[in-house]
């Protein structure tokens, strides 16, 4: 028999229980280190880092947790937390986060893959709360109140990220569907 979530989060607030826990991290560590690849775009060693930050955050603040929405997008915010300190800390102590370099040289052999180089780049294109607008949802799924409680951003911010980097990326991969 499969335990939900929320059974697991009683047993850590009540009991203190960390197999309990241990198997929270397991259902969702794989999402948390996905969606932080993605906003340090793809610093395996930073977001590895602050994937074990959230879960730690996550386990000393479990009492915390109300319950209102999923237990990713709650995850998900603390994570999201953790990248906009990190992003801040190096900007004020050595610049921006480096970005995944693409072989632009390199031959591809099918055009799904130059679709998706093209897309790479594309994205790289847009501001940084429009590509994690995007990719919590299309990516990771989520409606547009649960990126709102992650992000913190008003619901209409939301949706202007959304619509602003769709629009942006219409633009941008315009030579994939010239009738658009």
């Amino acid at each position: 028999m499969i335990i939900s979530d929320s059974e697991l989060i009683t047993r850590v607030a009540q009991n203190d229980d960390r197999a309990a826990f241990g198997e929270l991290v397991q259902r969702h560590q794989s999402a948390v280190r996905r969606f932080l690849r993605h906003l340090t775009r793809n610093n395996v060693p930073l977001s590895d880092e602050l994937a074990q930050d959230t879960f730690l955050q996550a386990y000393r603040g479990l009492a915390g947790y109300r319950g209102d929405g999923r237990f990713t997008t709650w995850l998900f915010g603390i994570a999201h937390n953790h990248f906009r300190n990190a992003r801040r800390r190096l900007r004020e102590n050595a610049g921006e986060l480096s970005a995944e370099t693409v072989d632009e040289s390199a031959p591809s052999p099918t055009r799904t893959v130059a679709l998706r180089q093209d897309l790479r780049a594309a994205l790289q294109q847009l501001d940084p709360d429009e590509q994690t607008a995007l990719h919590l949802f299309y990516q990771q799924g989520l409606t547009h109140p649960e990126i709102a409680a992650i992000t913190g951003w008003p619901l209409g911010t939301v949706k202007t990220h959304l619509a602003r980097g769709k629009d942006r990326l219409r633009q941008l991969l315009h030579a994939w569907n010239p009738q658009s």
